[in-house]
């Protein structure tokens, strides 16, 4: 990875001067406790995953859903059942039954973004009360991501986690996906690695003997201690500086050859190591989670994402492949968590832009929708749950937004990523500045939905 100067200024603020700038001036040292460990990570599936096909009925209830999805429907033998449960995964899952097994993996159906309560009724005659731009890719990216349906999202969840939490000489918040809307606070700056490779700063060559090299790196040298300058030019200076060092202390850790969780991310059939660009992604997140105490670490919050959920053909097939690399890491995640000790304080979870529609359509595919399903992933999970309700497959019927199966969510993201949120060490007096519409999601027989136990 090459850093230009404008993704250097994403490394330190994930596309946010003001961000970079509130950093400077908030002191370090955050001494590690690994009895308090915990880390968060989101793995957002971008396209808007079709999550119908992801958890599925596997009772009497499968004769309903294969009718119903038509052109995408399973097959009943090749899904993955959830021993204990009424539902099964869809069969590329397969490398998570261990983890199921175990009471670390967990499902939420029929969540989504939300305003408030809603009915079909409500839906139909309170339009202020749906949230802005349902069904479009980017708006609802960034309603998940910064947890307002009915406002612009400027910043996002997991910046505002850290805006609450001490800081480090390398920031706890870590992308490996590029620079996401998730990632922005009001005064924390996020990590960004590559999912490969070192961080490389742009242009620079220590050994360099041409003459206008050597003039750019004196230049920059001059800059990065540019106190006589003025405050602003030498707060940017200074971060410019602070963004090189983090480089040199993340390279470190994704370059060491003495990591002991690199074994983990094989494929347990043949042996072979992982080259999906989401299982890279999470072998980069063990790693940094393997170095938390070296890197002053006490909690981290990680953003991975994978990408081609947008299927409007052939969903069978894509999903074969799409679930099969998401699983694959996934469980070498877990098990290098596990290997570590750090099962029960290391939590994944699926996000994704929106569900797509229940029936499918004439090219063996699917078109956008709301609500969906979720998994959720770690040690300190309620054994063995699937959460929620499966919604009533009635075309047009009460929870049907259409008459093709766009299903009204049950459960908010709040009273989703709330409760992990709330599991991770957020007080109750900072959930209203992490989510902003949590007052809606907080009493009258709301609340986060309880996947630990």
């Amino acid at each position: 990875m090459t850093v230009s100067r404008r993704e250097m200024m994403q490394l330190m603020a994930g596309g946010s001067a003001a961000a970079a700038l509130g950093q400077l001036g908030l002191s370090s040292a955050l001494a590690a406790d690994s009895g308090n460990y915990r880390a968060m990570v989101g793995v957002f599936l971008f396209g808007g995953n079709d999550a119908w096909n992801m958890v599925v009925p596997n009772d009497s209830r499968f004769t309903d859903y294969a009718k119903q999805r038509g052109t995408v429907a399973l097959q009943q033998s090749s899904l993955m059942p959830l021993t204990g449960t009424a539902f099964a995964l869809h069969g590329a899952f397969a490398p998570l039954k261990a983890a199921w097994d175990e009471g670390a993996l967990g499902a939420v159906l029929n969540t989504g973004t939300l305003f408030a309560p809603l009915t079909k009724a409500l839906y139909t005659s309170r339009p202020d009360l749906r949230p802005l731009n349902l069904m479009s890719h980017e708006d609802q990216q960034n309603q998940w991501q910064g947890m307002r349906t009915r406002a612009v999202n400027n910043n996002g969840f997991m910046g505002r986690i850290n805006d609450r939490a001490p800081t480090a000489d390398l920031p706890p918040l870590i992308s490996i996906a590029g620079s996401n809307l998730c990632l922005i606070g009001d005064r924390t700056a996020p990590l960004i690695l590559p999912s490969s490779g070192s961080i490389v700063r742009n242009g620079y060559n220590a050994a360099s003997t041409d003459a206008a090299v050597k003039a750019r790196q004196a230049a920059l040298s001059v800059f990065a201690d540019a106190s006589s300058y003025g405050a602003i030019t030498d707060l940017t200076g200074k971060g410019m500086s602070t963004a090189y060092a983090q480089a040199v202390q993340a390279n470190s850790v994704i370059t060491s050859t003495a990591s002991a969780v690199d074994k983990f991310f094989v494929n347990p059939t043949t042996g072979a190591a992982l080259t999906s660009d989401i299982s890279r992604q999470l072998l980069r997140a063990a790693r940094m989670i393997e170095a938390r105490n070296t890197l002053g670490h006490a909690k981290q919050t990680f953003f991975v994402s994978q990408g081609g959920y947008d299927t409007h053909t052939n969903q069978l097939g894509s999903h074969n492949t799409l679930y099969g690399d998401l699983a694959l890491a996934l469980a070498g995640f877990y098990n290098a968590m596990k290997a570590l000790g750090l099962q029960d304080n290391v939590t994944a979870f699926t996000m994704s832009d929106f569900g797509r529609v229940f029936k499918g359509n004439a090219s063996n595919g699917t078109d956008h929708a709301w609500g969906s399903n979720h998994l959720v992933l770690g040690g300190a999970l309620a054994n063995g749950k699937v959460h929620g309700r499966y919604p009533d497959m009635t075309f047009g019927g009460s929870e049907d937004t259409s008459n093709d199966g766009r299903w009204i969510p049950s459960i908010a993201t709040e009273e989703y990523v709330g409760a992990i949120a709330q599991w991770y060490g957020v007080s109750p007096a900072d959930m209203p500045y992490i989510f902003p519409n949590w007052a809606n999601w907080n009493g009258g027989g709301r609340g986060p939905v309880p996947l630990f136990g």
